[in-house]
């Protein structure tokens, strides 16, 4: 695992639960290529399976569900701070929507669509993919390492909240319907979130072959509905000269801030839109942007704004767009399109669990392929399971949209004001820009950013201290691990044996030999595995080839086939073999040690035997850590899914040999 006070160094340490633990990223690891059936970074169709179009109109259906629902909240707070004086002037309704609609542009177009999405890494996305470029790019450090974590986390608080607030402001449209569905709005919600899910198993190409037409659909209406209304008051065109969003921030003091809060609304979802690249592709998601979303959400903001002006009382701008007969469809196209929105987040955070697993920021957990052709479409039950209970507890605290838009925006703005600081390192050293040229281009949106994050900020004690609560936690969480993790390793050297000496020794007063091959798992292949040396201590046998095997993770999504694994000759019977893995791979040790076959290494799995040493952890007075930190850890050790299914090493090879151990 990795430790993130030397984060550039490629530090082997050892899983608690006594399996290999993936070394830290190299830094220098080689550009990765995609393997078969990956999506093309560039063109964004996979090779082989599915075609370009219907990428683009899955990518609608979980890259923009997030952002493509925002209408039906973003402009109705907007609103609030102008009608605090009871008096809503048409300069402040233009002023709001001109807000918004270039806070899409500057935000989503130009820096996620075409700055953000150029900077994948090997056709990944994410803050973590972008920490991992930048600290390539600077040669390892331990800030980004840091700010990397950070938005990680902040991550992770968006995606309980996006679920919560989505649904909940979908249904409340009920109560436009009849007021007796009052009382049923929560628990619709309820059923609805559980649903969500439960499906998720099923998998990311799947959910996005029913939600992708859904929101196609719910897109067209967006547009269709606010047509009617912008006919009848053309002016609202005028929103789209910025001198009435520069106007209304001028007029309005420190009201201008809480505005801005409320702004920002109209933009979340635009992270997950990077987090998702590695599911289809930067192509189809530029395309479905420029071609249908962001027209959408410009014509619904605008017709919204044109209903304002000519009625200035109306409480639920979005809902009223739409005749009477045509309430409650919308009202289920909202919900469907609502469920699509959480989809968005969560595909994000399962992509953004395996990255930090194989960071060696988590312990090991399930990871389940959903897809055969798409190999970043996964599902990971336990997270699964941690979000369902988040997001059900936080509609079930807050019970109204309303209430949840205060604890929304701090974790994405935060997200955002990160992802831009890494952005300005990467094309700074990685594309070999200037720092004033970077700064030209990447400053505006920091500071664009950091006022928003200021505006957020004022809704701390309102609920925004949701997010940060969960970000704290899942900070504590990632620290300890991996500084669990560390101790471990510091404590378990002192009592190795180095490999090279071991050997001499065995050459010197051989053992009894058996045929077959034995692999040893080890975090550090320097040293003496200790399944190894309890199989000669209590066995006193020795196998004809004993190969000591380590596993690392490398700084790119995919390892090159070429570098994938190595072998070194160290005495008559033992090999030292590497293995080489990218972020955003599931390693598998017996398909990649067939790999040894070109090398003249003789590999069948039917004779061979895996040995791994299983930890038991126990908590100690007089550790690195203080006790509760102790019992974290164990408590995540505990939680780790088991080193032979996540290497996947069938259960009837392995031999595992128990420890007790300190922390």
């Amino acid at each position: 695992m990795t430790q993130p006070a030397t984060p550039s160094v490629s530090a082997a340490q050892p899983d608690p639960t006594g399996g290999p633990a993936a070394s830290g990223p190299d830094a220098s690891a080689p550009p990765a290529v995609a393997p078969a059936g990956a999506v093309d970074p560039v063109e964004g169709q996979a090779h082989g399976h599915p075609g370009f179009w219907t990428l683009a109109v899955g990518s609608v259906g979980v890259v923009y569900g997030d952002i493509g629902t925002s209408p039906l909240y973003a402009f109705r707070e907007a609103l609030v701070p102008a009608r605090y004086d009871n008096i809503l002037l048409p300069e402040e309704v233009l002023g709001t929507a001109s807000l918004i609609l270039w806070a899409l542009f500057l935000i989503v177009t130009v820096k996620y669509v075409v700055i953000l999405l150029r900077l994948d890494n090997n056709g990944e996305g994410g803050i973590l993919s972008l920490m991992a470029l930048a600290r390539k790019a600077l040669g390892g450090s331990r800030i980004v390492f840091t700010l990397g974590l950070l938005g990680a986390a902040l991550f992770y608080g968006d995606a309980v909240i996006t679920p919560a607030i989505s649904v909940l402001s979908a249904v409340e449209g009920l109560k436009l319907v009849t007021p007796a569905f009052e009382n049923s709005v929560l628990p619709i919600t309820v059923a609805i979130i559980v649903a969500l899910f439960l499906v998720q198993s099923r998998g990311t190409s799947k959910v996005a072959a029913f939600f992708g037409p859904v929101m196609v659909v719910w897109f067209l209406a967006l547009a269709a509905a606010a047509v009617p209304h912008i006919v009848r008051r053309p002016e609202v065109f005028l929103a789209i000269n910025p001198w009435y969003a520069v106007h209304y921030l001028l007029g309005h003091g420190s009201g201008a801030l809480v505005a801005l809060g409320a702004v920002f609304l109209a933009v979340t979802g635009a992270e997950a839109l990077f987090a998702d690249l590695g599911h289809f592709g930067r192509r189809p998601i530029q395309i479905a942007w420029l071609g249908l979303v962001f027209p959408a959400l410009a014509m619904n903001y605008l017709g919204q704004t044109a209903l304002v002006l000519e009625k200035p009382d109306t409480s639920d701008p979005f809902f009223q767009l739409v005749p009477e007969w045509g309430l409650l469809p919308m009202v289920v196209l909202a919900t469907l399109a609502t469920v699509t929105a959480s989809q968005a987040v969560i595909t994000g955070a399962f992509s953004l669990s395996r990255q930090a697993i194989q960071l060696g920021l988590l312990p090991r957990l399930e990871i389940r392929h959903t897809s055969e052709s798409h190999s970043g479409q996964i599902f990971l039950p336990q997270i699964n399971l941690l979000l369902l209970v988040g997001v059900v507890v936080l509609a079930v605290v807050f019970r109204t949209s309303s209430s949840l838009a205060s604890a929304y925006g701090i974790a994405v703005t935060g997200t955002m004001l990160l992802t831009a600081s890494m952005t300005f390192l990467v094309v700074w050293r990685s594309w070999n820009w200037s720092p004033l040229a970077a700064a030209a281009v990447i400053l505006p949106f920091i500071v664009i950013e950091f006022l928003f994050l200021l505006s957020n900020l004022l809704k701390v004690f309102e609920g925004g201290y949701v997010p940060l609560l969960l970000a704290a936690v899942l900070i504590v969480l990632m620290w300890t691990w991996v500084r669990g993790v560390t101790i471990l390793f510091n404590k378990t050297r002192k009592t190795d044996v180095p490999i090279l000496e071991l050997v001499g020794m065995l050459e010197k007063s051989p053992p009894h030999h058996v045929r077959g091959t034995a692999v040893f798992l080890t975090s550090d292949p320097e040293i003496a595995p200790a399944a190894l040396l309890h199989n000669l201590k209590h066995n006193k046998v020795l196998h004809e080839k004993n190969v000591i095997l380590t596993v690392e993770t490398v700084d790119t999504p995919r390892s090159v086939d070429a570098d994938k694994i190595r072998i070194e000759p160290i005495g008559p019977h033992f090999f030292k073999v590497v293995m080489k893995f990218g972020y955003m791979e599931t390693p598998n040790i017996p398909k990649t040690l067939t790999l040894l076959r070109r090398q003249g290494f003789k590999f069948d799995i039917m004779a061979t035997s895996f040995f791994l040493s299983r930890r038991s952890i126990r908590p100690a007075a007089h550790s690195g850590m203080p006790l509760w930190q102790d019992r974290i850890f164990i408590t995540l050790a505990k939680n780790a899914n088991d080193a032979t299914d996540f290497f996947q090493i069938p259960t009837g090879r392995v031999v595992e040999v128990g420890t007790q151990v300190t922390v």
